[in-house]
């Protein structure tokens, strides 16, 4: 099997890498910008790199859609901070650039697996989402943030017509709050691109001994999954060995591991503590709580609880996520705080 991932050196896209080189005999073609996070991989001979854009290197991607058997374009700007501040690049790479690489799915009749958004459910009520029945609620068009949950919730529904009205193969998993190694770069600057999420922003603060922020006081509830189940899901449906994902979507989240982003704060810090690589670290953060306006800017709007409902997965993949959330966060805090090791020696 061959396979094309856009955006191979991002989260999502450098793990699945690695699982598919360690545990399969597939060949690998991928694109991205860098090529910081595939390092291992780009000295095996199934794994065919080339740095590029998505938006540059249209005949090179054109020629590989034709080529491979799965194509998954995992490139997309996932910041609030740019949300908020730069709503049409979020649009035009999110939704434009992705919807050409969905027409070529369909031009070769490709099978294309696409990430969606646990975001795609808004200010849904439901208890939990379900991926066939939820209603997907977004906030004001004056509240811009609601531009990255707009543009993949309106590619999502291309890609349904696309299989409804032209026999595209396809399948949409949701991503609910990933967390693990080479989740992003370190940084406590929410502007960052690939520095977007809550758990480094705050591993960052700790390593720098910064407050931790948190905004509107982080009474916000989600559910935070492991990579490494994440993978495992990811490479049952790529497998589809009961050939029961075509024109599915998956919620792929751990609804066992929700927190606040308060707990999550104060969760991350007493790890950090009693981590023994950080008993020389004097600085302690401060856990302090901002407004989102003075965080992100008036643009910006929050979800209270995002819960998905995973029996869909368990039904048709036979998959469960297995690790808890404070396994996941020791995992996660540890690859950091080694990675900061190696580069203060």
């Amino acid at each position: 099997m061959k396979i094309l991932i856009l955006g191979v050196n991002g989260f999502i896209g450098n793990s699945l890498a690695a699982r598919i080189l360690k545990d399969t005999d597939w060949e690998i073609y991928g694109m991205d910008i860098r090529a910081d996070k595939i390092a291992n991989c780009l000295s095996n001979e199934r794994f065919h790199f080339v740095e590029g854009d998505i938006s540059i290197n249209k005949e090179w991607i054109e020629y590989h859609v034709k080529k491979c058997d799965i194509v998954m374009p995992l490139v997309a700007i996932a910041t609030p901070a740019t949300y908020v501040r730069e709503p049409l690049k979020v649009f035009e790479l999110d939704f434009e650039e992705n919807l050409k690489i969905v027409r070529l799915c369909v031009k070769y009749n490709k099978r294309l697996l696409f990430p969606s958004t646990s975001e795609v459910y808004g200010m849904c009520n439901d208890p939990e989402f379900n991926e066939d029945e939820s209603p997907l609620v977004l906030g004001p068009i004056r509240k811009q943030r609601w531009i990255y949950s707009a543009s993949k919730q309106l590619l999502d529904r291309v890609i349904w017509a696309y299989g409804f009205q032209h026999g595209l193969r396809f399948t949409l998993f949701r991503p609910f709050n990933w967390i693990g190694p080479k989740l992003d770069e370190l940084t406590s600057d929410p502007e960052k691109e690939g520095s977007s999420r809550v758990v480094t922003q705050f591993i960052s603060s700790l390593l720098l001994g910064e407050p931790i922020r948190l905004v509107d006081g982080g009474n916000q509830k989600r559910c935070f999954t492991y990579i490494d189940d994440g993978i495992d899901c990811l490479m049952k449906i790529i497998e589809d060995k009961n050939n029961n994902c075509n024109g599915e979507i998956f919620n792929i989240g751990n609804p066992n591991n929700e927190a606040t982003v308060k707990e999550l704060a104060h969760k991350l810090k007493k790890i950090f503590k009693e981590h023994p690589s950080t008993k020389n670290i004097k600085k302690e953060s401060e856990i302090i709580e901002v407004f989102s306006r003075e965080f992100y800017g008036e643009g910006y709007q929050d979800i209270n609880r995002r819960v998905p409902s995973i029996k869909k997965a368990e039904k048709l993949l036979g998959w469960k996520p297995k690790v808890d959330l404070d396994t996941a966060l020791k995992k996660t805090l540890e690859y950091y705080l080694e990675t900061a090791l190696k580069n203060s020696c």
